[in-house]
């Protein structure tokens, strides 16, 4: 199996003006914190994965954790750890897990 780490990234706009619509983002937004992903901006979440075959999985689950009949948009985005190493911060601060975090500090037992 190759270890080409890969980051999965989960872009979402859910709709929020009803009780209804809230609960169903806080569920999606408790569900990738649950599942690893951590928040990268709000409504941005990544999450580092060994290779791509773990991405496709994180993947699968993200498609089947979509809200029921949610309106809005969710996009997933894989790409290398080294093209996520390469994006730039134009304005604000990496966040504390995208400073302590490398995939070269992951151990898989």
């Amino acid at each position: 199996m190759n270890y080409r780490y890969m980051r999965v990234l989960v872009l979402f706009d859910l709709p929020t003006g009803t009780k209804a619509e809230r609960k169903a983002a806080a569920q999606f937004r408790q569900f990738l914190i649950g599942d690893g992903f951590d928040m990268l901006q709000y409504s941005v979440y990544s999450r580092l994965c060994p290779n791509h075959d773990i991405a496709k999985k994180h993947l699968d689950r993200v498609v089947r954790n979509v809200p029921k009949d949610a309106d809005g948009s969710i996009r997933v985005l894989m790409v290398t750890e080294h093209q996520f190493t390469t994006m730039f911060t134009v304005l604000g601060e990496k966040t504390v897990q995208e400073q302590q975090v490398k995939a070269e500090q992951l151990a898989f037992f």
